[in-house]
């Protein structure tokens, strides 16, 4: 199951960065991961400063 970003993400972008499979982007309200290119590393979570992304 690919990870998701919740409301709490303040759009840093800090996420989009570590990515390695350029799986997230910049969404209306705050970055999203696209489900079909997330590869679960877990790059992101690592990276968030306000821990938005879970698996």
């Amino acid at each position: 199951m690919a990870y998701t970003i919740s409301d709490e993400c303040i759009s840093c972008g800090a996420c989009a960065g570590e990515c390695p499979f350029e799986a997230i982007s910049e969404g209306s309200t705050h970055y999203e991961i696209n489900a079909d290119v997330c590869q679960d590393c877990g790059a992101c979570a690592e990276t968030c400063p306000t821990s938005a992304i879970n698996s």
